[in-house]
């Protein structure tokens, strides 16, 4: 993966960044691959590879563009070629909310208060010309854990009680969720970024082709049970007060849906982890299954959780359940 992706030098030409030099940036957890481009005065922008047909930068560009036209702080765009895979935008640096806690750890709840209040702003806006964030979808993703973890672990589940369990414990959100907020679905410590190398400043959003209209606190879910960062059950409340403060939803039934919206997240998110090192060979995510699943026992302690809860007791062991989803390679 070192080599860089063919016609990479005939896009940037292009662009009008043919003089610029290109650094590889590391990858996440799909196929899209990150590069630098620098040129001599110091300007740098952002430059991404997302190839068919594994990757569609199409959907990328246009949540881009309601972001900016609704005055959020995606990425500027300034050049792109869809069909290719290519897509060059405004290069917020490199100052990731993750990174930057781990070096200011007293920066935490300031950063975390700009990342809520964002939220909120988000949440005022109508929501964006995006699918719905449907059962279907709920149930496919909740899916991904009887599809992959099980099978790894040599389990054998109750499949359609799983399904008919979530569906019970999701229904009563979906007409809570109407007429919906824009969900970006995968907002955390390392899809934020800060502009201005301080935790309370402007926070740029990346990582967020795959935005649906749903509820409010999936987003809330993905902050304040991140999978890839310990955030402390107080700092989870308080920012949960937070949101309450400057938005007024955090009733009862709100916090009801932010456990259910929790425990279809943890679910999905431990099949991703284990799909990862399964089918694509990049056995780095099952080390966050811990936490993932420790996230996910306390959203099953919620009692709206009753249905799912049951299910887990009769089909996942103790030993890999309290063991914090210990992972039997």
């Amino acid at each position: 993966m070192s080599e860089l992706p063919a016609g990479l030098a005939d896009f940037t030409a292009r662009a009008g960044w043919a003089d610029a030099a290109v650094q590889p940036l590391p990858g996440d957890a799909s196929f899209r691959r990150y590069f630098r481009l620098v040129r001599d005065s110091g300007e740098t922008a952002m430059l991404m590879h997302a190839p068919p047909p594994h990757e569609d930068p199409a959907p990328f560009l246009h949540v881009a563009g309601w972001l900016t036209a609704n005055g959020m702080r995606g990425p500027a765009i300034i050049a792109a070629e869809a069909d290719a895979g290519w897509v060059l935008t405004e290069d917020f640096g490199n100052d990731r909310m993750r990174d930057w806690l781990d070096a200011n750890p007293g920066d935490e709840r300031a950063a975390y208060e700009a990342a809520v209040e964002a939220l909120v702003a988000l949440h005022r806006l109508p929501p964006g010309s995006f699918a719905p964030y449907d059962m279907a979808t709920y149930q496919r993703e909740a899916a991904l854990l009887t599809e992959w973890y099980c099978p790894a672990q040599g389990l054998e589940v109750d499949e359609a009680g799983y399904a008919a369990a979530w569906e019970e414990v999701l229904s009563p959100l979906l007409t809570r969720q109407q007429p919906g907020v824009t969900v970006l679905r995968d907002y955390h410590a390392e899809n934020i970024m800060l502009l201005h190398g301080q935790p309370g400043a402007p926070q740029g959003l990346i990582d967020f082709q795959d935005a649906l209209v749903g509820h409010p606190a999936y987003d809330l879910v993905s902050l304040l049970q991140d999978a890839r960062r310990d955030v402390s059950e107080d700092l989870e409340t308080a920012m949960l007060l937070h949101y309450a403060h400057h938005s007024g939803a955090a009733d009862d039934e709100f916090l009801a849906d932010y456990a259910r919206l929790g425990a279809q997240r943890n679910a999905k998110i431990v099949g991703i982890f284990t799909r990862l090192d399964r089918r694509d060979g990049k056995p780095k995510y099952l080390a966050m299954i811990p936490r993932v699943w420790a996230a996910l026992e306390r959203d099953l302690a919620h009692p709206a959780l009753e249905p799912v809860a049951r299910w887990f007791d009769a089909n996942i062991p103790d030993t890999l359940r309290f063991a914090h989803g210990a992972f039997a390679a």
